[in-house]
């Protein structure tokens, strides 16, 4: 039996998992601790996470997705796999299924643990998480042997910073809101079930082994395909953001593949209409650069071998969005990615009275990404990029911008490439499909030459702009 067990922060999984493992001999799977070992092994994949990491960037979604595939190959996945904490987005939830399917397998059931925020604060505070193996405590519920000193590795144990109560609140709703679209996938398939984690370890582990006892004894699923399991209360439908004509803020979204053109059209909308542009690599590398509270965060995640969040991200956007330059509006490239962050996206703006008024998608086909991403040059310092044929440098291997050297990065290589376009699919398709319902998305033909793309731009934003003027 291949299992999923997901749940978030405080919720016990790693107690539940080890008692899964112990008495099903399950092989485990954690994607933060796979992130980790190959980090540490310096095997190809964690040489190139970590590539990412140096130029200050956010490791790309399909390096992990190629860990999992490359764990799962070399495991038996007919056999009974154990994924602690994975799947956590629809995209990844439809990958494992695609993996295991041309394995010949699947994914037998889904457990998610809900918890309350009293208990999940309550746990939160007591938590201890090894420096150098990650296992985790907790000072009344599961105590180490040794005080502050772990009893796998004898490493030192710590309290995490982000299990403050207003971080761990910020993660649990950026969590929900993750999963929500998790929990649609699943529950068709009669693969899910969710257990109430606020009660007592014994008390759930018996929930546990009892939901999987009835799930071997049915031999198919938790319930009959098309039936419906209650969802926790927290779980909502996807609400479009609504326009708002008098905001008087021309807020747009630029959308499109690796390769599309987005920064180049950025600068020059931006330049047109004199509004700052907002790109989340910049954002990030602004952050770690000056030190700043959200940049320290996410250095510390970065210097543990973890992978950055997205509450993290989506802090950086907030902040950003929040400063006086963008109260005429502003140009957001590379946030949102996916539908989760569209929504806190939208719950940002409402905070700040502002609505999203346009979203303006570069449609280029693959082939032609391929092609284009193959010829591209980038600046080793402020990381613009250039292409020989579609926008060259005054100078030959120097940067307009700055003077730095250009180079081409290796994951610009067509495999790569090939694989980045899959994920950017997966990912953005469903956000595609909730911008066009909401009124908000015009697509442009990115494949004319550059003037006739940025007069095609242009003119769309023009639009948008007159219609909330």
């Amino acid at each position: 039996m291949n299992l999923s067990l997901i749940g978030p922060a405080g919720a016990g999984k790693g107690t539940y998992g080890t008692a899964l493992v112990r008495e099903l001999w399950l092989d485990r799977v954690c994607a933060g601790d796979l992130f980790r070992q190959h980090l540490q092994d310096l095997t190809p994949l964690g040489m190139s996470a970590r590539k990412y990491m140096d130029r200050n960037e956010l490791v790309p979604d399909e390096i992990v997705d190629a860990m999992i595939e490359e764990w799962v190959r070399k495991s038996d996945p007919a056999g009974d796999i154990l994924f602690d904490g994975f799947p956590r987005t629809e995209y990844q939830a439809r990958f494992l299924d695609d993996l295991l399917a041309s394995l010949g397998s699947r994914l037998d059931a889904v457990v998610l643990f809900n918890i309350s925020e009293p208990e999940m604060l309550r746990r939160l505070e007591g938590r201890l998480i090894c420096q150098q193996c990650k296992t985790p405590y907790h000072l009344t519920l599961r105590p180490p042997v040794r005080l502050g000193v772990c009893d796998a590795c004898g490493g030192e144990l710590h309290r995490r910073p982000d299990d403050q109560p207003d971080l761990a609140l910020t993660r649990l709703r950026l969590y929900q809101r993750t999963v929500g679209p998790v929990l649609d996938y699943y529950q068709p398939s009669g693969r899910l079930r969710v257990i109430e984690a606020d009660g007592a370890v014994e008390q759930v582990q018996w929930s546990l082994f009892a939901a999987l006892e009835s799930l071997r004894a049915r031999g198919t699923a938790f319930q009959p395909k098309g039936a419906t399991v209650t969802l926790p209360g927290w779980h909502r439908k996807p609400i479009h953001p609504p326009m708002d004509a008098r905001s008087g803020c021309l807020g747009l979204v630029l959308l499109g593949g690796p390769g599309s053109g987005k920064g180049t059209q950025a600068e020059y909308l931006c330049n047109e209409l004199k509004l700052p542009h907002i790109a989340t690599g910049d954002l990030f590398r602004e952050n770690l650069r000056q030190a700043t509270e959200l940049g320290r965060h996410a250095k510390s995640y970065m210097d543990r071998g973890e992978l950055v969040p997205d509450d993290i991200t989506e802090a950086m956007v907030r902040e950003r969005l929040a400063r006086p330059d963008t109260q005429r509006g502003f140009i957001l490239d590379g946030f949102p990615r996916t539908l989760p962050q569209a929504l806190a996206l939208g719950e940002m703006l409402a905070g700040l009275e502002r609505r999203l008024t346009g979203v303006l998608f570069i449609a280029v086909p693959d082939e032609a990404i391929v092609t284009r991403l193959s010829g591209r040059l980038v600046c080793r310092e402020c990381q613009t990029p250039f292409h020989p044929a579609f926008k060259p440098p005054r100078e030959p291997g120097i940067c307009d911008a700055c003077g730095g050297k250009l180079y081409q990065r290796d994951d610009d290589n067509p495999a790569t490439v090939r694989a980045r376009l899959r994920t950017f699919h997966a990912q953005t398709e469903p956000l595609i499909r909730f911008y066009r319902d909401a009124g908000l998305l015009t697509t442009v033909n990115g494949l004319e030459d550059v003037p006739a793309v940025k007069a095609h731009m242009l003119a769309a934003a023009r639009g948008v702009e007159n219609a909330v003027s």
